[in-house]
């Protein structure tokens, strides 16, 4: 695959669409929805040329609780079957005793940072390969360690790939003054940076914040960065979108949108 590639997350809308016809150049799509399913419609993606990356939501890396190894054991068994290159999940919790379905910030704390790695060298030598992790947004934190900072430490720690969400930072810089993508990159190593996450985000006046819907088109930040990032270091750029699906059409304008000039 051309390192500086765009491609969509899949969805189950997408299951009656004519793939051909959108101009991605890689689907991902979330693991455990398909650990016990017929899996021909990833086979169909691959017979396209386009790789299938997996995206995990249940591993429960900043949790407390064991880690699956079954699912985990799983997962290295079907990207093993779909020659995936990689495996992500997010640096969060997502429920101990039951699968919350949502992500829960870890304390930016050294404490943490050494917990969590742990967890994920753990899970490392499960699959049998890297995997990558991804920065979340976060409403409510502790901490005294910068969030770069914190991802860096982690990803060092762990020997871990970075799945750089560009939507989330800009989300947490708006809502906290979190620090902007450029201090994220001073310092992550180009090396460990796996591909780029985009997606938007929405003003929400109950909460008086901005949430991380994955419900409208990226933000033009988000976009002029995804872009100059895939030019200069050639990373694929992967759009998620996740509620009010637009037709395919309307995808495909946003899949052109993130393709870089050099591309």
């Amino acid at each position: 695959m051309n390192t500086s590639a765009v491609g969509i997350g899949y969805r189950r809308e997408m299951a009656e669409w004519d793939l051909s016809a959108l101009p991605a150049d890689f689907h991902e799509v979330v693991p455990e929805n398909w650990l016990r399913r017929d899996r021909a419609p990833l086979h169909a993606m691959r017979a396209l040329g386009r790789p299938v990356w997996l995206h995990g939501v249940t591993l429960n890396l900043g949790g407390t609780a064991p880690l699956n190894v079954a699912m985990l054991r799983e997962v290295a068994a079907l990207m093993d079957e779909l020659g995936a290159t990689w495996y992500s999940d997010h640096l969060a919790a997502s429920g101990d005793a039951h699968q919350l379905h949502d992500l829960f910030p870890l304390p930016h704390t050294q404490t943490e940072l050494i917990r969590v790695a742990d967890r994920i060298r753990q899970a490392q030598d499960i699959l049998g390969r890297r995997m990558a992790i991804e920065n979340p947004t976060w409403y409510a934190n502790i901490g005294d360690i910068p969030e770069p900072d914190f991802l860096a430490g982690v990803a060092d720690r762990a020997d871990c790939a970075v799945l750089l969400d560009l939507n989330n930072i800009e989300v947490n810089r708006k809502n906290h003054g979190s620090p902007p993508l450029d201090a994220f990159m001073a310092r992550l190593s180009p090396d460990r940076i796996a591909y780029l996450h985009v997606a938007g985000h929405e003003w929400d006046e109950r909460f008086g914040l901005h949430v991380d819907t994955h419900a409208r088109s990226a933000s033009d930040e988000v976009r002029a960065q995804a872009r100059a990032l895939s030019a200069a270091h050639g990373w694929p750029v992967l759009l998620e979108w996740d509620h009010d699906l637009p037709e395919p059409a309307g995808l495909a304008e946003e899949l052109a949108c993130l393709r870089s000039s050099t591309m």
